[in-house]
């Protein structure tokens, strides 16, 4: 769960509940990742894939129901099968609760209660509308559950208790004495639709507050012991927040598993989060979803949430439980945390270790970020953003785990301190869907670079890759991949590295990977030798260009003349071209205007094979984009194009001068500090005083400053800054995504597309 940090002490961020389409009771039942399901009842090869579909942020004006919805078919296109969805029944701060306060948790956005009839999210009838659009995606819908506690009482009741002592609650603080509990609920709104039961102090343990004495603290029913069987910590940690359920009443235990009896059945739901399990009876939800799973007749999947960075904890809970339910891997997501903020020198060797996918595999949800961890919250740990690539690619691109992907690292969160990653992972989701799939071998054997090859199966034709990460140096790592793959041209699918590889007769092949990133190499489509192939490529005019061209080069074949080929509008965004490969298997593509304003993947450019290629936002696709007019070919030239620029074009001067100009004034300087985020072997900045002329193509040659960065003083004369973009000397360029970047007089840094007046 989670909340924002208040002065009351309350510990969130346990009880994340993932369902799989097949729910097991056992451990040596659960299903591999192979076989997730995507929809309820429908098996499918395809990878699944999970995404939290909420931050802690999300808004809360009731449309975020619709949101989903809205975005289905797009998060099913990028290959997502399963949504965790946010709490949905109203809590104790009506429509400004995040969902973890449950008070009445058969009111989903139903009835007048906290002040709102909907909830944070929207209304009832949004809710399950949402959901059978999930489903005519092929998406599963899990609901995140809270059955800790309760709170948002509608009255008060005087109940004799021991105030306990909040470092270990096994030991009372004072006698007992009565107190003002908050801890009647009868949900007058509602008024016994669809249950009568009555919530009062024999329901609970405990509460955090004592209305008479106007004291906070944690108090414990004195006809009441603490649930044992619970995680140790503060000597018994049953005791989380607001009125605390007693799961050894058998009437609150019947009550709670008709509810998920109604809400599964109400919702057409496939699964479950599982909120703060560790301060929940263990056996409580072997027993509930046993029970839920039967009388519902539902292979209902579930994960809960065990907030607890000791793997041991972890697996003893699912040996208590025997493996009615997964996990999340915190002690992975701490692994990610820790290698984000060690400078490079963490031990990537060790990524792995003391993890829940290493120790139960078939048991463990993945993730990197989650609304507990995101910036401000009660259980704060955010990965670093430059190591979140790295972190996507170890839980998307290996057998094991099963993945979730953080809303807020998808979109970007409201408060804007997590920036939106969308375009990084769809690229990753891509390899997932499409290539992921077969025998994995292992390369975890470098402090930096680490690396593994799934050979690919039968069941999806041209699978198999190859995924190295490092937070060090850039390199290269020898792995296999499978003979069967002799021969075959890889690519690097992320497009972080723009070269190709050739997988040798013994199944071996060369990678490699850049400076503190992240490459996926997968295999190329292969065209029929002799025979004409040809690719459709849909491009989503972003900037509202008024017209669009497409520069491309087939493999093995030369570019065509700038600014390229004319694009045709198909709708909603979009334009399309369809290119003659003739005997290539893909080419390599970038955009522009036809005005010197270019998209070429800042400067690595986009490359497509035979099929389909839709690419939107820096995202590549093989499926055709929704709400366009779909293009059936004949818009390449009759003749291929003979020159081939030796230098790809992104941002051009107007007018590149061919000489030096013959006095530099001397006065205002300006120190550009670079950082090589593609390890080029030479770095020249190519740059414009303002009001002056461009340098000479390519530039420059800055100098090494040590640390990733290059430096180069520019003598601005009378001006007072510059226009200034950069490249390797051989063809590859930064330019901002064609924008350039502006600096003034001084010391400015440039590091992965961000200005800043200061040096590094």
């Amino acid at each position: 769960m989670g909340r924002k940090k208040v002065s009351k002490k309350l510990l969130i961020g346990a009880g994340t509940t993932v369902v799989m389409a097949s729910a097991v009771i056992v451990a040596t039942s659960v299903m591999s990742n192979d076989d997730k399901k995507s929809k309820a009842g429908t098996a499918t090869s395809t990878n699944g894939v999970m995404l939290q579909a909420f931050e802690w942020d999300t808004t809360y004006d009731g449309s975020h129901w619709n949101t989903l919805a809205a975005n289905a078919e797009e998060l099913a296109e990028a290959g997502f099968t399963s949504l965790w969805l946010p709490p949905a029944y109203k809590g104790n701060a009506g429509k400004y609760d995040v969902g973890y306060g449950a008070y009445d948790l058969y009111d989903l956005g139903e009835f007048d209660q906290k002040g709102t009839v909907r909830t944070k999210y929207g209304t009832k009838a949004e809710y399950l509308s949402l959901i059978d659009t999930l489903h005519d995606n092929n998406i599963q819908a899990y609901a995140d559950i809270v059955l800790n506690h309760k709170g948002g009482a509608d009255a008060k009741q005087t109940v004799s208790a021991y105030k306990v002592y909040d470092s270990n609650r096994s030991y009372n603080e004072s006698g007992a004495y009565s107190i003002g509990a908050w801890c009647v609920f009868n949900f007058p709104g509602r008024n016994g639709q669809y249950s009568t039961f009555t919530w009062d102090a024999s329901c609970f343990d405990g509460v955090d507050w004592d209305d008479t004495g106007k004291t906070s603290g944690i108090f414990r029913f004195a006809n009441k012991g603490w649930d044992w069987q619970v995680d140790g910590d503060n000597g018994n940690y049953d005791y989380l927040m607001c009125a605390d359920i007693d799961f050894d009443n058998t009437s609150v235990v019947n009550e709670l598993k008709t509810w998920g009896e109604w809400y599964v059945n109400t919702a057409n739901l496939d699964g479950f989060r599982l909120d703060a399990v560790k301060h929940i009876k263990f056996t409580f939800y072997n027993d509930w979803l046993t029970t839920v799973r039967a009388n519902t007749g539902k292979d209902l999947f579930s994960v809960g949430e065990y907030s607890s960075q000791d793997v041991s904890r972890l697996n003893a809970y699912l040996n208590v439980t025997n493996g009615a339910t997964s996990l999340f891997d915190v002690p992975l997501h701490y692994n990610f945390y820790s290698a984000s903020n060690s400078s490079g020198n963490y031990d990537m060797k060790t990524l792995f270790n003391n993890t829940l996918v290493s120790s139960a595999p078939m048991l463990a949800v993945t993730f990197v970020d989650n609304h507990d961890s995101q910036p401000g919250q009660s259980l704060e740990s955010t990965v670093a953003g430059w190591f979140k690539p790295l972190a996507y690619t170890a839980i998307l691109t290996r057998e094991s785990g099963y993945p979730c992907v953080f809303y807020g690292d998808y979109y970007g969160t409201a408060d804007g301190r997590i920036s939106s990653y969308k375009s990084v992972i769809d690229k990753i989701l891509l390899a997932r869907k499409n290539y992921a799939y077969g025998t994995q071998h292992d390369y975890l054997n470098d402090v930096n670079i680490i690396g593994w090859t799934r050979e690919g199966d039968s069941d999806h034709a041209g699978s198999g890759l190859a995924a190295l990460i490092t937070d060090g140096a850039g390199g290269t790592k020898d792995m296999y991949v499978g003979a069967n793959h002799a021969g075959e041209i890889w690519y690097d699918i992320t497009g972080n590295i723009g070269t190709r590889v050739t997988i040798g007769s013994t199944g071996y092949g060369t990678f490699s990977v850049n400076g503190g990133s992240h490459s996926i190499w997968v295999p190329e489509t292969q065209g029929e030798p002799g025979t004409e192939n040809d690719v459709t490529v849909y491009y989503y005019n972003k900037s509202n260009w008024s017209n669009v061209y497409m520069h491309y080069k087939p493999n093995g074949g030369s570019w065509t003349t700038v600014p390229g080929v004319a694009m045709t509008s198909v709708g909603s965004g979009y334009y399309a071209y369809n290119i003659s490969l003739g005997t290539a298997t893909g080419a390599t593509v970038c955009f522009n205007n036809g005005s010197n304003s270019w998209d070429s993947n800042y400067g690595s450019n986009y490359y497509v094979a035979a099929g389909i290629a839709t690419i939107t936002n820096g995202a590549i696709t093989t499926t055709v984009p929704s709400g366009v007019t779909e293009l059936t070919g004949g818009s390449d030239p009759t003749a291929a194009p003979t020159v081939d620029p030796t230098v790809e074009p992104t941002v051009e001067p107007t007018v590149e001068p061919t000489v030096e100009p013959t006095e530099t004034p001397s006065g205002n300087t300006v120190t550009v500090y670079y950082y090589n985020a593609s390890s080029w072997s030479n770095v020249y900045i190519h740059y414009c005083p303002t009001g002056g002329t461009w340098t000479t193509a390519p530039g420059v040659a800055m100098t090494s400053y040590g640390d990733g960065y290059y430096s180069y003083t520019i003598d601005l004369g009378s001006s007072t800054g510059a226009t200034v973009c950069f490249n390797n000397g051989s063809g590859w360029w930064d330019s901002n995504n064609g924008s350039n970047y502006s600096v003034g007089t001084g010391s400015y840094t440039v590091k992965n597309g961000t200005v800043t007046a200061t040096t590094p």
